[in-house]
């Protein structure tokens, strides 16, 4: 029953009284027969689920169907009378409705209480029980739909404020401004896409136009556009045609207009049209909008570029971001104070006492100022640190920036370099005028020779030189006519003979601050800053001492190089402290570059080495002014040395002639124990060539060591400078003198050698056996040195009772520990 009602039902509802104007048609006794309608088609659902409980259930199913369809007759009798205006059957047929409404109605209630005492009674359990159940799963099933519904928003809002509160996410914001000139050149592109596409569509050969448009007779007219396109106007025959596809016009190309006025009358011609119906031309200029949004589309997309760059620019340079084209002028220079943490003090600054004595009475000017100036005292404006390079120059400046109590500005003077013109000078004005405003401060401009080279006199390609302007503006800041009062400017670099006189004057780098590299004394407070921070195996006072009296020459970064490398070295063999001969080792990666263990020399080649390195150690060892020998090897290291040896200079500043000759004679050595024992010598002497040439011409031309040329001094401007500052008389004779010094340091060195030829023979084979000697392996073979050590560190931390003992020492810390 249940189908063939809701079937009448949808079949009711879907007829012309669903079609019609329901509440205008309808009375108000109308509505109400549809609104009962609509409750007994919710009822008849409840009905529908107990259909097939009893017998009868058919019977009563049956008459529901039949009364329904009555009902529906009725009322559709009902709406054409009231269309009709008859008002004498309305009431008889409202009546019938009404009765036809009750009966459904008591059959309704009827099934219902049948279904209500099934289910007291414990008949019909089963259904009863599924429609409570189905009731309590659709109420189940809402609830678990909306809350999950309400976890997934929830998660959503979730994801979205962590996308949002994340610094480093990346977001694109994109303002109405920026959408609009998108959007605006997205339609331009595709409506000159579109305008091009179908236009390819329209165009035409002439041999087209002639034999399917022209003969044919489908052409209203042509008209000739900017006297290269001529498009072609098809009448309503033409129109018409299917193969035009709905075009109303054509167009094709022109080479010119006489070309096209002759052959168009040869072709009217040729099929015989008369004078009076030939096509009419026109001549019009027109632009074509869509071609000229094309053409200016690259503009307008590099203007719109330009625009969102310079936006972007603006806003980072209001905002303080880095970057953008506003703020290319600005200083770089980081700011130091007490609030930032700056670990290096100038107790971490060692072997330069003079030099931190001069830095720290800067800093004394700047915290009292009072105490000088109240003495009529000037505080000086600058102090400019130079020297070799790894001295300390830059680590001094970060010690002031660590304990100097007032603001610190560090910069670095490539930072004034940039390749737009007049950003350094910007920048360094910028500079001045936060120090300004931060007074008391110090500048600190490191590697200055960047922008302070001397100017130069002429400038012959007339090109602005950026580099000259922003050393133009640091010499007014310094000291023009903008005080600056209570600033103290710091420069550091490795070539202050190159730095612009102008710059160097006092009144603007008032004090030269020469930084050496450290003696004795200065290399053993170095060591004791570094070796504070490794993990040694024996006592730290012994070994500083030791270590300073090997590394003869070294700056300050090449002995924290060596602890680094002993650290290092010490790891790599998996020791658990760092031990002297780590340190030793070190010491000789620094000096002569990294073992090279896989460069295998043939015997003959080892053999070769071995004399030559022997020679260089008798000859230095019996020569009174020659540096003592520490260490030979003929292991290979570094790119090119074949062999080692390891001398210990004493800290000298001047060098006697006789000094000199005996550095040539031992330089000598090698190639001359080569000719005594072998028929052919080999290449392996000539960096000690070098050597020997540059000291000898060094005595000739700059020390006036030579009897001939006498006292001038004919020294270089520069290692490049080709020029021969002297006559070529003067060069021959400076020539025969060079060759006179090194051919008499030959003959001598040849001499020595043939007297110890023995020696010689002794060390060499020692050599081949050991590979390394040493200087108590050196003693062993030759005995002590005739001469007196000029060096006192041999004698005090070199002997070999000094090694055994601080070996003994670290052997007996380790077990210890």
């Amino acid at each position: 029953m249940s189908i063939l009602f809701r079937s009448g039902l949808r079949s009711f509802r879907s007829s012309r009284f669903s079609r019609l104007d329901y509440n205008s048609l309808l009375r108000p006794g109308v509505q109400n027969l549809s609104r009962r309608v609509d409750l007994f088609h919710t009822g008849i659902r409840l009905q529908n689920k107990n259909e097939k409980d009893n017998e009868g259930s058919e019977n009563q199913g049956d008459s529901g169907d039949r009364d329904l369809e009555e009902l529906k007759r009725k009322i559709e009798d009902y709406i054409k009378d009231s269309k009709t205006n008859s008002s004498m059957g309305k009431n008889e047929q409202k009546k019938k409705i009404d009765d036809g409404f009750a009966r459904l109605e008591e059959l309704m209630n009827k099934q219902q209480n049948k279904v209500r005492k099934d289910a007291e009674a414990g008949e019909g359990s089963g259904e009863g029980h599924k429609e409570q159940k189905d009731e309590k799963d659709e109420k189940t099933e809402a609830e678990e739909f909306n809350k999950k519904m309400n976890d997934r928003k929830k998660a959503e809002e979730e994801r979205l404020s962590k996308i949002l509160n994340d610094p480093n996410a990346k977001v694109f914001a994109m303002d109405w401004g920026d959408l609009t000139v998108v959007l605006l050149l997205a339609f331009i592109l595709g409506f000159s896409l579109l305008s091009g596409s179908s236009e390819q569509t329209r165009e035409v050969t002439w041999q087209e136009f002639r034999s399917r448009l022209l003969e044919r007779g489908y052409v209203s007219k042509l008209i000739v556009v900017n006297k290269s396109l001529v498009k072609v106007v098809l009448n309503e025959n033409g129109k018409n045609q299917p193969e035009n596809n709905g075009h109303d016009y054509y167009f094709f190309t022109i080479g010119s207009i006489e070309s096209f006025e002759r052959k168009l009358a040869k072709a009217q011609d040729e099929l015989e049209i008369a004078k009076d119906f030939r096509l009419p031309v026109l001549y019009i200029q027109e632009g074509n909008w869509g071609r000229a949004m094309f053409q200016i589309l690259p503009t307008a997309l590099m203007i719109a570029g330009l625009v969102w760059i310079t936006k972007r620019s603006a806003g980072n340079a209001s905002g303080g971001g880095p970057g953008g084209i506003f703020s290319v002028g600005k200083s770089k220079a980081k700011r130091f104070n007490k609030d930032v943490a700056v670990k290096v003090s100038f107790k971490d600054v060692a072997g330069c006492d003079e030099a931190k004595e001069e830095i720290m009475e800067f800093v004394s000017f700047l915290k009292e100022p009072s105490r000088y100036e109240k003495m009529g005292a000037q505080i000086p404006r600058g102090a400019i640190l130079s020297g070799p390079p790894g001295t300390g120059k830059t680590l001094l400046a970060k010690a002031t920036a660590g304990e100097a109590g007032v603001p610190f500005f560090s910069v670095s003077g490539s930072e004034f370099v940039e390749m737009f013109v007049g950003v350094g000078a910007s920048r360094v004005r910028d500079l001045f005028k936060t120090a300004r405003e931060n007074a008391p401060a110090i500048i600190f401009v490191d590697e200055i020779d960047a922008i302070g080279k001397a100017r130069q006199k002429g400038n012959f390609s007339g090109a602005n030189d950026e580099r000259e302007n922003t050393l133009n503006q640091l010499l007014v800041e310094m000291d023009g006519f903008t005080p600056a009062d209570h600033i103290v400017v710091l420069a550091g670099t490795n070539r202050a003979d190159v730095l612009d006189q102008a710059l160097m004057r006092p009144g603007r780098f008032d004090r030269h601050i020469n930084i050496d590299k450290p003696e004795l004394e200065g290399r053993k407070e170095i060591f004791q800053v570094h070796l504070k921070q490794i993990k040694l195996a024996g006592d730290i006072n012994d070994l500083k001492n030791r270590l300073a009296a090997l590394t003869p020459g070294f700056s300050g970064a090449d002995i924290s190089n060596v602890c680094n490398e002993a650290a290092l070295t010490a790891a790599r063999n998996e020791c658990h402290h760092v031990k002297l001969e780590h340190f030793e080792q070190a010491i000789e990666r620094v000096i002569g570059g990294v073992e090279r263990k896989s460069k295998l020399l043939s015997p003959e080649e080892k053999k070769v080495v071995a004399y030559h390195e022997a020679g260089h150690a008798v000859c230095g060892w019996f020569l009174e002014f020659a540096d003592p020998l520490l260490k030979v090897s003929i292991i290979p290291r570094g790119q090119g040395a074949l062999g080692y040896a390891q001398y210990l200079p004493a800290d000298m500043y001047l060098l006697s002639e006789q000094q000199l000759l005996d550095r040539m004679t031992m330089a000598l050595a090698g190639r001359v124990s080569e000719e005594l024992h072998f028929s052919s010598v080999t290449s392996g002497a000539s960096d000690d060539f070098q050597k020997v040439t540059r000291m000898a011409s060094a005595m000739v031309t700059e020390l006036g060591m030579s009897d001939k040329i006498g006292y001038v001094n004919f020294q270089k401007k520069s290692e490049t400078d080709l020029t021969k500052p002297f006559s070529e008389e003067t060069g021959t004779v400076v020539d025969s003198e060079i060759y006179r010094i090194v051919q008499e340091c030959h003959d001598r060195c040849l001499k020595l050698l043939q007297e110890k030829s023995e020696d010689v023979e002794k060390i060499a084979q020692l050599l081949l056996k050991k590979e390394v000697l040493t200087r108590e392996d050196m003693i062993s073979l030759l005995g002590k040195r005739p001469f007196p050590e000029r060096n006192d560190a041999f004698d005090k931390y070199l002997n070999e009772q000094e090694t055994q003992r601080l070996k003994k020492e670290e052997e007996k810390s380790s077990d210890d520990k």
